[in-house]
């Protein structure tokens, strides 16, 4: 199978993170989020994948280039945003005629791949749909579907907090229902191409399954992926708890907690404290410092004696030494004031 990864989203809630790194480079315990995301394709059998996006779109020639090998990557030129169903329509010249794998490139999942596309071969779907269950639909909208899993519509998001399945991103898709789309202007896959494929009577399928799922949209949501991955809550992953990379360096009067995730040149000095939280390539913990449920980016300094606490700090901010920040998002090459 070949696979078309979509990485066009601008991380605009991941921000400042997401102001000088692609969100989907951003890194996961021990490697970027993309390459969770295609190292899981290939075990399912993808080793052929698409993907292109309009912003930081330079970011991405050193990861293809150090990811050389399984899968093979085809970039395709994408000079404005075309949202979700445009970029996989303008990717279709390269994924020939069988069904293919589409999927976000921000999300965490141990999803069986295999059953999915077993799933719509047998049932001769032209889209498969993968779902997740949740307990509040409000912030996704519901996905419906009849008895036999067929899908019957796409509901908005609903006022009150109902259980339902959702739309996990990920999608088995036959390309010869996409032949009719152009992708000249931006084409929203859930909000146009699947809901015009059900009024016309092609069979579309939600694949409900069990599989771990995360969303890494928000900082919020991309510490609990990590903590997550540390407590071994995916299928096949298996990590030391904290996770320091060997070429960080960590004082041994510092003072770690079980989730933290400590990127490679990245400094904690002596009497820190750190939990809950997850540093980047060359960022610094001072001395005596407090960190926690925060990120630190990377070359973000964090000073002697200061105290951050469900911050988010961008590439090269700083908080002076003796500096008490809660719940702020410091930005850029910026330093934190009171």
């Amino acid at each position: 199978m070949r696979a078309v990864v979509l990485v066009g989203g601008q991380g605009t809630r991941l921000r400042p993170l997401t102001e000088t790194v692609k969100k989907e480079l951003l890194p996961l315990v021990d490697r970027e989020i993309l390459h969770h995301t295609l190292d899981r394709l290939v075990r399912h059998g993808v080793h052929q994948v698409v993907m292109s996006s309009p912003y930081l779109e330079d970011s991405f020639a050193p990861f293809i280039e150090a990811r050389a090998g399984d899968p093979t990557i085809t970039w395709v030129t994408e000079t404005e945003a075309l949202d979700t169903g445009g970029a996989i329509v303008n990717s279709l010249d390269h994924v020939g005629d069988d069904p293919f794998v589409a999927l976000n490139g921000d999300i965490l999942t141990d999803l069986d791949v295999t059953a999915m596309a077993g799933f719509h071969e047998e049932r001769s779907a032209v889209v498969t749909i993968a779902l997740h269950r949740v307990e509040d639909v409000r912030a996704f909208g519901l996905v419906a579907t009849d008895p036999g899993g067929r899908v019957t519509c796409f509901r908005e998001k609903p006022a009150e907090p109902v259980p339902g399945d959702i739309n996990a991103g990920t999608y088995i898709l036959d390309p010869s229902a996409l032949r009719s789309w152009r992708a000249d202007r931006p084409i929203s896959i859930e909000r146009e191409i699947f809901p015009q494929l059900i009024d016309d009577g092609r069979a579309v399928f939600g694949f409900a399954s069990d599989a771990y799922w995360r969303d890494l949209g928000t900082p919020e949501e991309y510490l609990q992926a990590t903590f997550d991955l540390l407590d071994g809550k995916l299928a096949g992953a298996s990590y030391p708890a904290p996770w320091i990379h060997p070429d960080a360096s960590v004082d041994l009067r510092a003072h770690l907690g079980r989730h933290v995730a400590v990127s490679a040149e990245a400094t904690i000095g002596p009497d820190a404290e750190v939990d809950d939280a997850v540093l980047h390539r060359a960022s610094v913990v001072g001395a005596g410092s407090r960190v926690f449920r925060s990120i630190v980016g990377p070359g973000a300094k964090i000073g002697a004696g200061a105290t951050a606490v469900d911050a988010v700090l961008g590439e090269g901010a700083s908080i002076p030494a003796g500096l008490t920040l809660e719940a702020a998002r410091v930005g850029s090459f910026t330093e934190a004031s009171i």
